[in-house]
């Protein structure tokens, strides 16, 4: 791996543009070369340094030397038959692996990616978690989910999620960075309000966030409406109770002017009645956040069920009774393992039995 045993964030694809020039500056190289190369990582998506042709064989041959270029390496796509969802299941340089997802909607095409190999938050309906949680990821590992996709589909990707395996502000520095490059105007420079991050609601990560006055959507992980319910599906709610959400939420709305979505999967008998409801609206309307209605994906290890399709639209419909804007969210790709964590999940049990 030689140079790859720098800390996760250090390899060259995760510098921004002027720790770019200060690197190769260091290698003895003019400025000029760190915005062409950048041009060709973060613009042009290259593959390899052998397609970046206005740089000197020479400077190509050093930097395949000294900095081997972060690209995943695609292992398994699926193709909904439903809707067109694509799912990817990338290879990282040291073989770990991750699920990105591209859905075409009308306003644009949208991808939702990892942020870590596995995830140590838990909760109860995920099936990424299953195995605990390997790694995070660099920068440029979130990134080039993105910039492979885009290239294996040919079409521009506007929406980005940060939705995948893994908590995002449990890898904090890194996803900070990588919302940085992803949005600045040297990169693919998409909005920042195109960008979501969902979060399983690590309290004095929120505040954190809210410091830095992006203008992204900050999707908290609610899934119930009291502490008690919420202990049973989500391990991280014994560390931070409902009421302490609910201030970082206020704070970081006031602090952003960005609504908090609040997402809320629908599990049969568990969340879905009448009074959960009521709770949501209680817990939503005084922070104009925005619901949205997640039908559970089934996981066979944890015997949970979706809601009747009934249950769902009463819910929604209380909701909305009560002043809230909700959505339920399309189900995209449910034929191909559309939930996180599935699609890796399968490929590692065929590879132990195979």
């Amino acid at each position: 791996m030689g140079e790859m045993t720098r800390t996760a964030g250090e390899d060259i694809k995760s510098l921004t543009l002027e720790e770019l020039k200060e690197r190769l500056d260091r290698m003895g190289e003019k400025p000029f070369r760190a915005g062409q190369l950048y041009d060709w990582m973060h613009r042009k998506l290259a593959g390899s340094y052998g397609e970046m042709t206005n740089l000197p064989a020479s400077l190509r041959a050093l930097l395949q030397e000294k900095e081997p270029l972060t690209v995943l390496e695609k292992k398994r796509e699926q193709t909904s038959g439903i809707d067109g969802t694509k799912k990817f299941l990338f290879a990282l340089p040291d073989q770990n692996l991750v699920e990105s997802v591209w859905m075409r909607y009308q306003h644009g095409n949208s991808v939702c990616i990892s942020s870590q190999v596995g995830c140590r938050m838990g909760c109860r309906f995920c099936a990424s978690t299953l195995g605990g949680l390997e790694r995070n990821l660099a920068p440029s590992e979130m990134l080039d989910q993105i910039y492979r996709i885009q290239a294996l589909t040919k079409e521009r990707v506007s929406n980005v999620v940060v939705m995948g395996s893994g908590e995002p502000l449990d890898n904090y520095d890194n996803l900070l960075k990588f919302l940085h490059m992803l949005t600045d105007e040297n990169g693919l420079h998409i909005s920042q309000r195109s960008v979501t991050v969902s979060t399983c609601g690590i309290v004095p990560r929120i505040y954190d966030l809210a410091g830095e006055k992006l203008q992204i959507t900050l999707a908290l992980s609610l899934h119930a409406a009291t502490d008690e319910k919420r202990r049973k599906l989500m391990p991280i709610a014994q560390r931070y109770s409902i009421r302490e959400l609910m201030e970082a939420c206020a704070y970081y709305f006031e602090q952003t002017g960005r609504r908090i979505t609040f997402e809320y999967s629908l599990v049969k008998d568990v969340n879905d009645s009448s009074e959960d409801a009521q709770k949501l609206s209680a817990l939503a309307g005084p922070l104009s956040s925005h619901v949205n209605l997640i039908p559970v994906n089934p996981v066979k290890e944890r015997g949970f069920v979706q809601s009747e399709r009934l249950a769902i639209a009463a819910f929604k419909n209380k909701l909305e009774k009560n002043g809230i804007n909700v959505t339920i969210r399309r189900e995209l790709g449910r034929d191909i393992d559309g939930a996180c964590g599935q699609l890796r999940r399968r490929h590692l049990q065929e590879e132990k039995k195979g």
